[in-house]
């Protein structure tokens, strides 16, 4: 709890309804292989990759965790792949529970998406899989489970994927490239503060963490040069926090998103990030001296009924004087535009204007939590952010479980909800769908929603055209909003959407459709 908010003494015995969880598997902790910092593997068209998500000991600060690694590794490998190739992906799951791989934002065979009874059963303890990921697209990607993901990805089981163009000069030049990973850690005097196993805990505004992390690190480190062009892949892998991303006033420059670039460079003075999100940025630092990498937001207490400014500093570069002649990096200054982007997208423009074809309300239903909980939070009512850029309440937000709350997607049309819903598309179809985040509810949240296996362009929001658009598989809507995506269909199998807050997801929040040749 922040220092600013008293434990209620009401609360001060409850728990959710479900038993906590810890990482263990019959390891003594002392006995964990010790993890190691993330290594780039670099993989052809045909090669095979070893995967194994394992139980760890991780270092934060001066305490030591037991969690989870891909390869004994934090984050797991940094996958490097060119666009058309496919590997082969050997996974072994020696963690303590069931769990999956999930390739997400790869346009992939349905069969290895990696979704527990959807298209393949968990992986027991013990258990393997074999996964064949092609890869159709340049961009950044990332992999992480689908099962229990509340739990096993806030452990530490994520990892990102690059996809390097058949066109060399697909990226503009810079120094250097830098692949952030942005998380929070939830822990307490005990340790890591307990996940709920039957049910998650956390499931009003998912989990939140009291420690930020930057690639598994709570302190981010680069060393620069001044007028260096460092290109950041950004991928937010917490399980509910929206970053705000500050680069210390350095001039930046938005080239690319989910699956790919803008139609057009863009200045931004920072990156608003949601969960699965990633995002391109290039930064130049024209800075002598200490550069923060920072989290600026306008954090909520509700408990005192203010507003106020928060930076958490996510880390640190150093930026020399040089000792050599600054490159010559022409481009940086001017804002490029992608006009083979604008093309594709072309086939598509007479069709922004119609009307949606499908329709989803994002609402929730509270139910039987307790009662305390229930009174404080309908005083929670005069005002809903847009954004929860941090836990508002969190003892109320800890003891809602997933046997309590339930999230949903609602058809508009048919008033099914959740997996009752049943939208079947044609490959070949363009399909415009409108999301509406209700504001009316026991505690209306934003939902980072995604959609596997197919990629959508954001229209508009609350009537407002994006005029420079980029192939996304994630979009962000704020409480109140109004979003119109048009989706291309062009992979087929039974794919699931679901927003991306992974208590949310846990608490209903997901849907399968079905897409036929």
């Amino acid at each position: 709890m922040p220092t600013t908010m008293p434990l209620l003494p009401a609360l001060a015995a409850s728990t959710p309804k479900a038993s906590p969880f810890l990482p263990w598997g019959g390891i003594d902790s002392a006995l964990a292989p010790v993890a190691t910092a993330r290594e780039v593997v670099e993989l052809a068209d045909g090669d095979t990759l070893r995967l194994v998500a394992e139980t760890v000991r991780r270092t934060i600060g001066r305490r030591t965790f037991l969690m989870y690694g891909f390869n004994g590794q934090y984050p797991g490998p940094l996958i490097e792949v060119g666009q058309g190739a496919t590997i082969t992906v050997l996974f072994s799951n020696r963690i303590d529970l069931p769990t999956s791989v999930h390739w997400h934002g790869v346009r992939i065979e349905n069969r290895y998406d990696g979704v527990p009874g959807v298209t393949q059963e968990a992986v027991p303890p013990g258990g393997e899989f074999v996964y064949h990921v092609r890869f159709p697209d340049a961009g950044i990607y990332w992999y992480h489970p689908h099962h229990l993901e509340e739990i096993q990805q806030d452990l530490g089981l994520y990892g990102n994927m690059v996809v390097q163009s058949a066109d060399t000069a697909y990226w503009n030049p810079v120094d250097r490239q830098e692949f952030l990973m942005l998380d929070d850690l939830l822990v307490d005097d005990g340790g890591l503060f307990p996940y709920g196993i039957e049910a998650p805990s956390h499931a009003l505004m998912g989990r939140f963490g009291n420690v930020m992390l930057v690639n598994g690190e709570p302190a981010y480190r680069l060393q620069a040069e001044r007028g260096d062009i460092v290109r950041f892949f950004l991928t937010d892998v917490a399980n509910s926090r929206t970053f705000n991303l500050d680069f210390g006033g350095q001039p930046t420059k938005l080239v690319a998103a989910d699956l790919g670039k803008f139609e057009r460079e863009s200045w931004i003075s920072s990156v608003v990030i949601a969960p699965a999100q990633r995002y391109v940025v290039e930064v130049l630092l024209d800075t002598v001296g200490t550069v923060a990498l920072t989290n600026r937001i306008q954090a909520i207490d509700h408990f005192r009924g203010i507003f106020e400014p928060r930076v958490d500093t996510l880390g640190l570069i150093t930026v020399r004087e040089r000792t050599d002649p600054a490159p010559a990096h022409q481009r940086f200054g001017t804002l490029g535009s992608n006009p083979e982007v604008s093309r594709d997208i072309d086939r598509y423009r007479e069709l922004f204007d119609l009307p949606p074809d499908k329709e989803l309300l994002l609402t929730m239903r509270a139910g039987d939590l307790p009662q305390t909980v229930k009174q404080i939070m309908s005083l929670d009512t005069l005002y809903y952010p847009p954004v929860e850029w941090n836990d508002v309440m969190p003892m109320m937000n800890y003891l809602s479980s997933g046997r309590d709350v339930e999230w949903i997607m609602r058809d508009v049309a048919t008033g099914r909800k959740n997996m009752d819903i049943d939208w079947r598309f044609r490959v070949g179809q363009v399909v415009k769908i409108r999301l509406t985040n209700a504001t009316r509810g026991f505690h209306p949240m934003q939902h980072p929603i995604h959609l596997h296996g197919q990629r959508f362009l954001v229209l508009d929001q609350d009537g407002v055209r994006r005029t420079n658009l980029v192939w996304q598989d994630t979009v962000l809507l704020p409480v109140g909003s109004t979003v119109d995506i048009l989706m291309e269909v062009t992979n087929p199998g039974r794919w699931m959407a679901h927003c991306h807050i992974a208590e949310h997801l846990a608490a209903g929040m997901k849907m399968v459709f079905t897409v036929t040749e």
